[in-house]
């Protein structure tokens, strides 16, 4: 079944060089496109996207509070947020929202198709060349810290390797064949640490293991 991707960004051409790219996919198909986030709850509903890649700074309603509406649904789809290193603190944010990973719109080709069918497979992007970079700039420090801390406590051992195995940018295979378990057993444990540390996603369970200083 192939991948079904809603766009939303207020230039058309990076539209629709992006769907020109995932659509070089034959399992992606661009279902839905908008030039900001006013009607993202119709759009969803109405067209079911698997993911939403969403431009951060887009008139009326932007990428952040895309996240923020989306996270909010039953069933939310993931989210990817397209930015640049200049808005890297809206990025922080989106992913503090929900978001479950971002991309930079100098993504090579193959990167993004990848990336698409990373958060269909419900993980995170959490790319080693940026990702890492994002969560060492801000990384909230202070009381933030020792609350990140709080959390890492309430994790079993096992759970703790699994979580900073996440920040770390592994994949449940990576993450199965590191710690010698079976992939259904990484997502056992994932869904654990999640409900254990409130996350939504992977990505806030990397946010919460990096601000504890586990990764």
């Amino acid at each position: 079944m192939s991948v079904k991707v809603a766009l939303l960004d207020d230039e058309d051409l990076v539209r629709s060089g992006i769907r020109m790219i995932l659509e070089s996919d034959p399992e992606i198909a661009v279902v839905a496109e908008a030039v900001n986030g006013v009607g993202i709850v119709d759009l969803v509903a109405k067209f079911s996207p698997d993911v939403v890649l969403t431009d951060i700074q887009m008139p009326e309603v932007g990428g952040l509070e895309v996240t923020k509406r989306l996270a909010a649904l039953p069933d939310p789809p993931a989210v990817g947020v397209l930015t640049t290193f200049d808005v890297d603190e809206y990025v922080h944010e989106a992913l503090q929202n929900g978001a479950a990973g971002f991309l930079l719109k100098d993504t090579r080709p193959h990167e993004l198709i990848a990336a698409v069918h990373t958060l269909a497979g419900g993980e995170a992007m959490l790319s080693p060349r940026i990702t890492r970079k994002l969560l060492t700039t801000f990384s909230s420090g202070g009381g933030a810290a020792q609350s990140a801390k709080s959390k890492m406590d309430k994790l079993t051992a096992r759970e703790r390797e699994v979580a900073v195995a996440v920040a770390q940018g592994s994949s449940n295979a990576e993450i199965a064949a590191d710690l010698y378990m079976s992939q259904s057993t990484v997502k056992v444990h994932i869904g654990r640490i999640m409900h254990k540390l409130d996350a939504v996603n992977r990505t806030q369970v990397a946010i919460i293991a990096h601000d504890a200083g586990l990764a």
